[in-house]
């Protein structure tokens, strides 16, 4: 449990620095730019959003096979079957399999709205600035989209891992009473390092507005 942890806060605090260059204006007297910073790509970009889609979308079938009430016979039968079979056991290797795949695309799909390639290029270049080695508009577009591509798949998978190793270790046993459940050590990771940032922002202020006093 205390590996999970660790591989929790690691990946949450891991990212990938694009660096940004702004090039040099001088506005009469006055230079402006030529200052350099960097874009912010966190692995795990979605957090445990993935997580919660990929149980809601698998329990839409059970829901509605309840809604639909018993068949005895026919097609209807034969999906409760199913459902019953591989949805509501969620130990079973395809509810596993879907909810692994399911949060993966997710994860892909909470990326491709939180974070919008063309949009971004076009504010760099906007207001001056380029990525070193690439030139501004069309391949900015495309190195920004290929980085976040290559970003995410390995916090996906991640977070995939998580999500399911209750289930592996527990094969054939109640998951419900395993404490340090995936969806669980994933939020309580992140709520404990959002606090420390508030936590270190709040001391920082105080120390400037100390130290401009």
């Amino acid at each position: 449990c205390v590996g999970i942890v660790i591989a929790v806060v690691k990946v949450e605090l891991a990212m990938r620095r694009i660096p940004v260059q702004f090039a040099k204006r001088v506005v009469g007297r006055r230079q402006y730019g030529g200052q350099s910073t960097y874009i912010p790509l966190k692995v795990n970009q979605s957090g445990v959003i993935p997580i919660i889609f990929a149980s809601s979308v698998l329990l839409l079938p059970v829901l509605a096979t309840n809604l639909l009430g018993a068949a005895r016979s026919g097609w209807r039968f034969e999906v409760q079957k199913w459902v019953d079979g591989n949805l509501v056991n969620s130990q079973g290797a395809v509810y596993i399999g879907l909810f692994s795949l399911m949060i993966v695309a997710f994860a892909y799909f909470y990326n491709s709205i939180a974070f919008d390639p063309i949009r971004q290029a076009d504010q760099i270049r906007r207001q001056g600035g380029f990525i070193p080695g690439v030139r501004p508009g069309p391949q900015t577009e495309r190195y920004l989209g290929k980085a976040v591509n290559r970003i995410t798949l390995p916090g996906a998978v991640f977070v995939a891992i998580i999500a399911i190793m209750p289930y592996l270790l527990l094969w054939g046993f109640d998951v419900r009473n395993f404490p340090f459940a995936g969806t669980t050590v994933l939020i309580a990771v992140g709520v404990a390092m959002e606090l420390m940032r508030q936590i270190d922002s709040q001391l920082m202020l105080r120390n400037y507005e100390g130290f401009l006093k």
